[in-house]
């Protein structure tokens, strides 16, 4: 059970969080543009708890841009587990999203956000917007490949994939009938990365230039979908020769678009959703928990 050092994080003694998903990756939201409040890992740990907290995939914190930058925000993002992720596609969508509705930043359909994030610079491109329901693209960077095609034969393959986070892309029977639980964890550490990697597991299908994945993230288990994870499928399949350049990618929280551009970079479009606002009474140290106030 995760101990909350109020001293990290007081004052205040209540913390105003927003949650929003982005097609089932569920995100608490922190919306600080003038950096007053900071986040730790175990405040991430406490609020993500799913029985003792709000329950998320992540704690995100929308920060102020280094001074003389021409961002807008940063990105900090810390998973279920407390642990520091360098970028997530989803929770990147969020992260807009809340601060559009937040009112921190005034953009609108055909607008776009730039957002600095560990893994470099992002760009969101606000596509539609609506009340709580946001459609974006996001500018996700080079997907580098790591290996040759032929890790891959007709049935099966695993590829490296960096896309500012490490990635192990699996492609062989329909996910749905793997034990993701066990065989993402065992993978992940197989790699003998620090902190391991994510683990997708991908098929071809059901149509021309699709994919079925499931996605076994590190720092948090399963999750219903995972943006990065989406563009590592896609350049792995691509760089395989299994599909185009433009990829939809099927999860069991909905399917996303990755568009492999010419110049090496890959775009991931999806949807977001506000969910609500909640306040997070800290505790004093000793203490644990979190109350839910509406």
């Amino acid at each position: 059970m995760a101990e909350l050092n109020a001293d990290a994080v007081s004052p205040p003694t209540e913390l105003a969080l927003a949650k929003y998903e982005g097609l089932g990756n569920d995100f608490l939201v922190l919306v600080d543009l003038e950096g007053r409040r900071q986040i730790d890992a175990s405040l991430a740990r406490l609020a993500c708890d799913r029985h003792l907290g709000f329950g998320a995939d992540g704690l995100l914190r929308g920060g102020p841009p280094p001074v003389g930058s021409s961002d807008e925000m940063t990105f900090e993002l810390r998973n279920a587990d407390g642990g520091e992720a360098e970028m997530s596609g989803n929770g990147l969508r969020c992260l807009v999203h809340a601060a559009i509705d937040s009112g921190a930043v005034k953009i609108g359909p055909g607008g776009t956000l730039g957002v600095l994030t560990p893994a470099g610079r992002r760009e969101v491109r606000v596509h539609a917007l609506e009340d709580g329901w946001m459609w974006a693209s996001t500018e996700m960077g080079e997907p580098k490949v790591i290996g040759p095609a032929d890790n891959c034969n007709v049935g099966n393959g695993q590829l490296f994939v960096d896309v500012g986070n490490p990635h192990l892309v699996v492609l062989g029977p329909d996910p749905r009938t793997l034990d993701v639980a066990a065989l993402g964890p065992a993978l992940s550490d197989e790699t003998g990365a620090q902190g391991g990697v994510n683990v997708e597991f991908v098929t071809l299908g059901p149509g021309r230039d699709e994919l079925t994945m499931r996605v076994w993230e590190r720092g948090v288990g399963e999750t219903q979908a995972c943006g990065t994870g989406s563009v590592a499928a896609a350049a792995a399949l691509h760089h395989w020769g299994k599909v185009g350049t433009k990829v939809t990618v099927n999860q069991p929280g909905g399917a996303a678009d990755v568009e492999l551009r010419s110049d090496g970079t890959a775009v991931l479009s999806g949807p977001s959703r506000r969910i609500g606002t909640c306040r997070l009474q800290l505790r004093a140290p000793g203490q644990t928990g979190a109350e839910r106030r509406q």
